[in-house]
């Protein structure tokens, strides 16, 4: 099963949401706020994407932490802050099993599905 991981009020995901439902893609939505991450789950993610391509630094949640974390983050601390703040996982999140895609490109989603595409 295809799963979508985000929020979801963000345009963003709205967006991929739409493409997925106006394509017949079946797919499971994850809330991060309402439905939670585990640590390990994070851990594959940025072993798997890179933890620097997870870490939403564009919106505001990232703007609100402290200049002092935002200077001095690393893999570990991005980690603890992507549990604190699910809000700062850069959205969408497609897990397709064997692989993960980060973002949301109508481009990049017709390649993946292409059946689906026309």
């Amino acid at each position: 099963m295809i799963t979508l991981y985000g929020i979801r009020n963000c345009d963003t995901m709205k967006k991929a949401r739409k493409w997925l439902d106006g394509h017949g893609i079946d797919y499971r939505f994850h809330d991060y706020r309402k439905d939670g991450l585990e640590r390990e789950q994070l851990e594959a993610w940025a072993d798997e994407l890179g933890w620097e391509a997870l870490l939403n630094r564009r919106g505001t949640t990232w703007r609100k932490l402290p200049e002092a974390v935002r200077n001095h983050i690393d893999r570990d601390a991005a980690i603890d802050i992507l549990l604190e703040h699910p809000a700062l996982i850069k959205r969408p999140l497609l897990d397709l099993g064997d692989s993960r895609i980060l973002g949301f490109q109508p481009d990049t989603y017709a390649a993946l599905f292409p059946a689906s595409a026309g």
